[in-house]
């Protein structure tokens, strides 16, 4: 498999699909996959054909996390160097891409999400699942800390608590447990997930996407705000959104009794 490969891109109908396509391993995160992961959402990113985002797994996992093997390896010497520490990471990289991009991204979980894979699906805005599905924070099985912001997400989904527990143990749950404590908004049949999955995608791909972008924006930037600045911040938002044509298809459209057709803009 070439390198190209290991990461595969679509756009279909305004939702931009990205899928590890590494099935052989699980879609075990090796260090091409990170960067291959961060470009094509860095050329996704701003795309006018592209209005969501779904990150899905090729096989029976999402994504099973770092790939341990290379991580032996490279404790022999024999796999590739670790990135200097005075460099930032791809994956926060990765992550910060992902939280500030204005529009909706939406893990798809077709099986395994565990460890770094686990914490991947978190950092997306939303999560539908395949009854297939299993989630863990497996971190302390290999006597490592959680990365990719399980710390932060994990917490703010299920509580401190609860997250402690998943944490600490390394307890994998299946796709009901995990529907259950919020971590997934939606939980499907296998059969036929990645049709639905997309279905979902393209419900939101075809929302005013103006609109949309801002909410994401001041839903995260709101979770540390005060209320006087939550509230400035929605006013500002509110003012650019008025002014947009999907804001004046969906004032007519409620007029005249009928769907909206929203075109990004």
């Amino acid at each position: 498999m070439s390198e190209n490969e290991l990461i595969r891109t679509a756009v279909d109908d305004g939702v931009g699909v990205i899928t590890f396509n590494r099935p052989e391993r699980m879609n075990a995160l090796g260090a091409d996959m990170r960067e291959l992961l961060l470009a094509s959402l860095r050329k996704m990113d701003g795309d006018p054909a592209v209005r969501a985002i779904m990150l899905t797994g090729e096989g029976r996992a999402f994504c099973a996390g770092g790939d341990v093997k290379e991580m032996n390896q490279r404790l022999d010497g024999n796999g590739p160097a670790a990135e200097p520490p005075h460099f930032t990471p791809t994956r926060d990289k990765v992550l910060a891409l992902m939280r500030s991009m204005p529009v909706p991204i939406i893990g798809a979980i077709n099986g395994a999400a565990v460890g770094a894979g686990m914490n991947i699906a978190l950092g997306c805005d939303m999560r539908i699942a395949s009854d297939r599905a299993t989630f863990g924070e497996v971190f302390v099985r290999r006597g490592l800390h959680p990365d990719w912001g399980g710390t932060l997400f994990l917490p703010q989904l299920v509580g401190t608590a609860k997250a402690c527990e998943l944490i600490f143990s390394g307890r994998i749950i299946n796709a009901e447990e995990a529907l259950q404590l919020g971590i997934i908004n939606r939980l499907v049949p296998h059969e036929g997930f990645h049709e639905a999955a997309l279905a979902w995608a393209k419900e939101f791909a075809h929302g005013p996407t103006v609109a949309i972008g801002l909410a994401k924006r001041n839903i995260y930037n709101n979770m540390q705000a005060t209320l006087e600045g939550a509230l400035a911040a929605e006013t500002n938002a509110l003012a650019v959104v008025r002014a947009t044509e999907d804001s004046a298809e969906g004032i007519r459209a409620f007029v005249e009794k009928r769907e909206p057709a929203f075109q990004g803009r």
